[in-house]
Parts: structure tokens; C-alpha cells; sequence
């Protein structure tokens, strides 16, 4: 059923370029629900235990996937997700052929990161995800689509080409007879070797966290990308620097992970809050989104980089949760921009006439930054509190960044959606139809998983203690 799962929708992706222009978009829904519904049924199996068959023998290639823990929770987000913005697609999107064509592809891709245990797997995935981003963009993006097209492919591209030496150096350093994870693991790299390697893996991680210097990429690719926000959600999904982190870089570098366990702490706590504070400068809602997407990262990394079970428990549920509210905000920008034709947060009064849109906005903000009862508050108090055990300060710097995000999403709300109408512009339309559904479903989960946590820290515990164990953490 995991190989179902992970190629159904490269499968459906497929078939939409031989079917009729009116039909794509039904059979593009249809195909992610059967997906969704796949995934679930993973879950109540417990997951897909770990399967492994040669690949290409000759260079120590493996096809081995499991789809268990964190990797599920990920995957069942990811789906959840793009069936949303498939059904927004719909909607929102002229011509929309090449759009849901390249949803479908990419999740597999995003799948196949979440699945892979092995390396070169993992790199053929992380490579696959980004095509279908870099079409969307080219296709569908705004006027500058170009520059923020080649910055992004260039970012990208220079962290993979880092990791890819990584990869192959772990291996043939290490003598491990394939790139499979639990060979790996059994041949472990030691020395300032080992230090070298992790940096090339982390370069790419950073790039795709983002992290501070490595996302200069960021802004400029949601700002262009196009304006119903189905692009940018599904980018969104494609933050997976934080999970390749957890699985590979720091289990396969623990020597590293701890001597570098400071700084990196450091560099995770600044880029929370230089995200926050270049937010609250934003006259853009897709530049504001992409920056405090940036200092969610920075927390997720925070969790991370501490290596303390509870800091890495909340940056593994935020990594996923942060995916629903900040996909489905950007979603409703794309319902704002539909209706004033234009992103701007100087509006002014759109509360008046669109309450629901409004309303439903501001809830997925409140998650967004943390207010207890929403999924986004149980994910960063516990990096905090748990990044706190391990170095106060930094948990302080890093917490800074959770008091800026609500003056920087307030004050940009309060610009947008509250205020006085400016005289002579169009009255705003509410929300209608599918569009309710888009936004309101989105925040029922970021409401049950801020109430009730269970379900997803069972899939999530379990694999953090003994992680932090081997590596020597749990301080």
C-alpha cells in the first residue's frame, strides 16, 4: 500500500496529460482524496514498516522507504494539504491544466522525501519536488517570475550539489556497502570528516528550512508565484530542511551535530527573529507570509539544533502544523487578491463587507502565532521550553520572535481588515462556495490539534527519545 501511497499521484499527474482540459481538474481532486484516504489508512495500520530492495546494485543503490512517525504525520499533512489546494485550484486558477498536473507530481516527490531511507532515494525526491515548483512558477508567476525562477533553482541547486558530495563521501568514508540509512548508521564516519560532511548536508537543509544567510530565495519566490496562493502553499510543504535534519543529517553526524550544538542553536534562534522583524516591515502579505514563514523555521530549528527531546518534539509537530495554517493563509491572500486585485496590507475596511473572509483570516493568524488552543502554540512552547533546558538565553532570543509575531501580524491585519474603507474603492465580496471550505477546514485541524495533541505527539514521541538518546542529547 506505501508504494500506492507515494506514486499515485505522479500516476494521476500523468494521466491528466491525456485527458480533456474540462476533466482535469475533477480528476485531479478525486485522485488526492483517494490519496488522502490512502494515508489514513496507513495510520490506523500504524504505518508501513521498512521495505528495501536493490535499485542499482553496482553503486551500493537501494530502494528502501518506511513510512512510520514523523515521516507519517508529514505525509498525512502534506496530502491533507494538497487536496485543499487542489479544490482551490479550481476555483482560483484559469487554465489550470499545467497547476494541478504539477500539485499531483510534486506530492509525490514530497512523499517520497518523507518515505526514503536511503540517501541517494532521498536526493532523487529532493530534486523530483523541486520541478514541478520551479513549473508553476514559471508558468503561472508574475512579470519578475525569472529572477526569482534562477534565484531559487541557484539556491537550490548550490545546497544539493553540497549534500550530493556529502552523500557519496558518508558512504566511501565510511565503507558502508550501500547509501541505505541503517547501513550508514552501521558504518558511521568519524573525525573532522565527519564535521565536513554535516556541513555539506546542512547547506542543503538550510537552504530548504530556510534558514539565515541561505533564504534570500524565499520572499521573492512566493511574491511572484501566482496570485491564488496554490504555489505558495504547496512551497510551503517543500520546507522539508527541518525533516531531513531529524532522519539523516544529525543521527548520521552526532559528533558534529553536538560540537556545532551552540552555534547552530544560535544561527536558528537570529533567524526566528530577524524573520520576525523583517516581517513587521512588509507592505506585502506574500512577503510578510514568507518571512514569518522564515522565523517559524528558525523556531523549528531551534528545536532542533538543541537536541533535547522535548524542543525537537515541538519542532517536529510545528514543521507540520505550520504547513496547514500558513498554507491556508496563503490561500486567503489569494481569496483577498481575487477580490481587490492586490496583496497590498494598506486595504483598509475589508471587514466591512467580507466578514467571513476576515474572520476565518484572522483565526488562521491567531494559530500562526501561537495563541494557546491552536496547534502553532503546542509546537513552539515546547521549543522553547525545551531549547530553554539546554541554554536559556538563546530560548530568549528565540522567544522574542513569538511577541514580534503578533505585532507584526496584528498590525498588518489591522491595515487590511479593520480601519475605514477608503472612499470610491469596490465593495469586497465575501467568501462563497468552495472558498468557506478552503479556509474553515484548515483551521478546524489547527483547532483539534491545539486541543487535543495526542495523535500526533504519538507519532512523534516514540522516535525523538531514542534519537536524542543515541545522539547523545536529552540536556
Amino acid at each position: 500500500m506505501l508504494h500506492l501511497f507515494l506514486f499515485l499521484p505522479l500516476a494521476a499527474a500523468l494521466l491528466l496529460t491525456m485527458l480533456p482540459k474540462n476533466l482535469k481538474g475533477t480528476v485531479a481532486v478525486g485522485a488526492a482524496l483517494v490519496n488522502l484516504a490512502l494515508g489514513v489508512l496507513l495510520w490506523t495500520q500504524g504505518g508501513a514498516p521498512l521495505t528495501s530492495t536493490p535499485w542499482i546494485g553496482s553503486l551500493g543503490v537501494t530502494y528502501t522507504v518506511e513510512m512510520t512517525g514523523p515521516s507519517l504525520l508529514l505525509a498525512l499533512v502534506t496530502s491533507f494539504m494538497v487536496v485543499v489546494s487542489l479544490v482551490y485550484t479550481l476555483r482560483a486558477v484559469e487554465q489550470n491544466g499545467t497547476m494541478v498536473t504539477s500539485v499531483l507530481a510534486m506530492t509525490t516527490g514530497l512523499l517520497g522525501i518523507f518515505a526514503a531511507r536511503d540517501l541517494v532515494l532521498f536526493y532523487v525526491m529532493f530534486e523530483f519536488a523541486l520541478i514541478p515548483a520551479l513549473v508553476m512558477l514559471a508558468v503561472y508567476g508574475e512579470a519578475n517570475r525569472m529572477g526569482a525562477l534562477v534565484k531559487f533553482a541557484a539556491y537550490t541547486l548550490f545546497g544539493s550539489l553540497l549534500m550530493l558530495i556529502s552523500i557519496i563521501g558518508v558512504k566511501y568514508l565510511g565503507g558502508s556497502p550501500t547509501f541505505a540509512l541503517q547501513d550508514l548508521l552501521a558504518h558511521p564516519v568519524r573525525g573532522a570528516a565527519q564535521t565536513w560532511l554535516f556541513l555539506g548536508f546542512l547547506a542543503a537543509m538550510a537552504v530548504k528550512l530556510p534558514l539565515f544567510p541561505l533564504h534570500a530565495w524565499l520572499p521573492d519566490f512566493h511574491e511572484q508565484n501566482h496570485p491564488s496562493g496554490v504555489a505558495d502553499a504547496m512551497g510551503t510543504l517543500y520546507k522539508v530542511g527541518g525533516y531531513g535534519l531529524f532522519v539523516f543529517a544529525l543521527p548520521l553526524f552526532p559528533q558534529a551535530a553536538e560540537t556545532l550544538r551552540p552555534l547552530l542553536m544560535g544561527l536558528a534562534a537570529f533567524t526566528a527573529l530577524y524573520g520576525a522583524w523583517i516581517a513587521f516591515q512588509q507592505t506585502n502579505w506574500k512577503r510578510l507570509l514568507a518571512y514569518a514563514g522564515l522565523s517559524h523555521m528558525g523556531l523549528v530549528g531551534l528545536g532542533l539544533f538543541s537536541l533535547n527531546p522535548i524542543a525537537e518534539t515541538g519542532g517536529l509537530y510545528l514543521l507540520a502544523f505550520q504547513n496547514v495554517y500558513t498554507g491556508a493563509l496563503f490561500l486567503a491572500v489569494g481569496m483577498l487578491h481575487a477580490r481587490v486585485g492586490n496583496v497590498s496590507t494598506r486595504q483598509g475596511g475589508i471587514m466591512t463587507t467580507a466578514g467571513t473572509l476576515s474572520g476565518l483570516t484572522m483565526a488562521l493568524w491567531f494559530a500562526s502565532i501561537a495563541v494557546p488552543g491552536l496547534a502553532g502554540f503546542i509546537g513552539e512552547f515546547s521549543v522553547l521550553l525545551g531549547a530553554y533546558q539546554v541554554n536559556p538565553w538563546l530560548a530568549f532570543l528565540g522567544g522574542l520572535s513569538t511577541i514580534a509575531a503578533a505585532a507584526y501580524a496584528l498590525t498588518a491585519y489591522q491595515h487590511t481588515y479593520w480601519q475605514v474603507r477608503p472612499e470610491g474603492t469596490i465593495k469586497v465580496a465575501d467568501l462563497r462556495g468552495s472558498e468557506l471550505a478552503v479556509l474553515a477546514v484548515p483551521l478546524a485541524v489547527a483547532i483539534f490539534f491545539g486541543v487535543y495533541s495526542l495523535p500526533a505527539l504519538h507519532l512523534i514521541q516514540p522516535y525523538v527519545q531514542p534519537a536524542v538518546t543515541a545522539l547523545g542529547g536529552g540536556s
